[in-house]
Formats: C-alpha cells, sequence, structure tokens
C-alpha cells in the first residue's frame, strides 16, 4: 500500500488531534553529533556498546564501565539541541494532551524545552547507588572515576543496560500514552529495539494514526499511515501547526 507523504495532510493531522504520543530514538541525536550505538561512529577504543553497557561488565570493571560513560557525557555535554528536538517541543506547546517517549539517554529534549518527557532507557545524567539504590541527577560533564553515594555505596549510571527489564511504572506510562492517543509519531528510530518499538503497533491498534520520519524504511513502515524519509531536524519542524 501506497504510503501518504503530504506534509500538510499530516500537518493538518497533528493539528486536530486531541492527544499525541511521540516516540523518538537515536537518529534524532544523531542530527546533534552524538554517536549511535550502531555502526563504527558507536565504537569506543575498540568496545562495543554490548560489552560494556550490561551489568556483568560493571560488576567485572565498574572503572572501565565509568570511563566510557564519562566519554559520553562529556561528547554530550558539548552538543546542542537539532531543530527537531525543537520542534517537538514547540508541538508540545500547543496545550494538547502530548507525551515524549524517548530511547535516548541523553537528556537533549530537555534542554530543548520539552516537559512531559517519558525517558523509558534512563537518563545518563542519573546515577543510581549499587547499594542503597539511591537515585540523583547530575549534570556534570566530567565525574569522578568511581563515583559514590553518599552513603559509601558505588554508584552506577542510571540507564537501562543490555539485559535488564524496563522501570515498571515508567514503562506502563509509555504503554497508556501509545493506547490513549489520536496520533503517534514516530522519528529517528531503527524500530528494532524492543519493547520500545511495540509501541507502535500498540497505538495502531488502538485506533490512533501513525507518522513516520526517518531517513530510511524501518519495518514499521509497512504500518504507519505517513511515511517521511528524512532528517527529523529538517522534517520536525514542517510538520508542527503554525
Amino acid at each position: 500500500m501506497a504510503k501518504e507523504t503530504s506534509v500538510n495532510a499530516a500537518r493538518e493531522l497533528l493539528a486536530k488531534a486531541g492527544s499525541i504520543a511521540v516516540l523518538t530514538g537515536a537518529g534524532v541525536s544523531a542530527e546533534s553529533g552524538v554517536p549511535t550505538f550502531r555502526g563504527a561512529a558507536g565504537l569506543w577504543k575498540q568496545f562495543r556498546p554490548e560489552d560494556l553497557a550490561t551489568p556483568e561488565a560493571f560488576a567485572r570493571d565498574p572503572k572501565l564501565c565509568w570511563e566510557w560513560y564519562s566519554w559520553r557525557r562529556g561528547l554530550i555535554a558539548g552538543v546542542e539541541p537539532n531543530p527537531g528536538h525543537f520542534a517537538l517541543a514547540e508541538m508540545e506547546q500547543r496545550g494538547r494532551a502530548f507525551t515524549l517517549i524517548t530511547q535516548n539517554v541523553d537528556g537533549l529534549h530537555q534542554r530543548a524545552d520539552s516537559k512531559n518527557v517519558v525517558e523509558v532507557h534512563g537518563s545518563i545524567w542519573t546515577l543510581r547507588c549499587t547499594k542503597c539504590g539511591k537515585e540523583w541527577q547530575d549534570l556534570s560533564a566530567t565525574l569522578p572515576a568511581l563515583p559514590h553515594c553518599e552513603c559509601g555505596g558505588l554508584a552506577r549510571p542510571g540507564v537501562v543496560w543490555f539485559g535488564e527489564n524496563l522501570n515498571p511504572q515508567i514503562w506502563a506510562k509509555a504503554e497508556h500514552a501509545a493506547q490513549s492517543c489520536d496520533v503517534m509519531l514516530v522519528a529517528g528510530t531503527s524500530a528494532v529495539v524492543y519493547p520500545a518499538a511495540g509501541l507502535v503497533p500498540l497505538a495502531r491498534a488502538s485506533g490512533a494514526k501513525v507518522i513516520e520520519v526517518n531517513i530510511e524504511a524501518t519495518p514499521l513502515s509497512e504500518m504507519v499511515d505517513y511515511a517521511f524519509s528524512g532528517s527529523s531536524g529538517a522534517i520536525l519542524p514542517q510538520l508542527v501547526d503554525r
């Protein structure tokens, strides 16, 4: 089935929607200069993310894991939100029910002034104590080699690692947004990471229209109503109701 590619029609659909859910992935952040996990740009000292972002890797060598995360924090601190981030923040300001579900951990959506952000994979700016479980935010570009909690316990990044379950309360918010929206906008995601990728068929089954923005076709492309090929930084600003 041929997909609708009219920007005007998609913009009108979003303008009339009483509730909007957005799902963003690494492609949105890549346009700001944040390396993606997939591809050579995601490598660090020849390590794959799968070698570092696991509970086992942290238990084996927490200093190496923190060295990688400190590198990532410094890199993210040096980039800025792009036009795609700002377009989504502007869309939220239209006063309708709006939930931004992101697989990204970089906090760029919040820096663009998005408010109702559901971070299903956590945040690189959150630290969690491995002893007492306390979580706190630290926006410093650099951290001690091995950061600790005030209780003395070793801290870990407050992100969801490979092999870990999503936070059930956060995931429930994402599912509710997908099930209750009139329109779901999907941007910059390869649609291969589950369970996040399952939010799109969930929204479809609940009667929502789906708009996809991505530089290439994804496994979701056949089920969406509107498919736009290109960067989110170029296309998302065109979809904002002005």
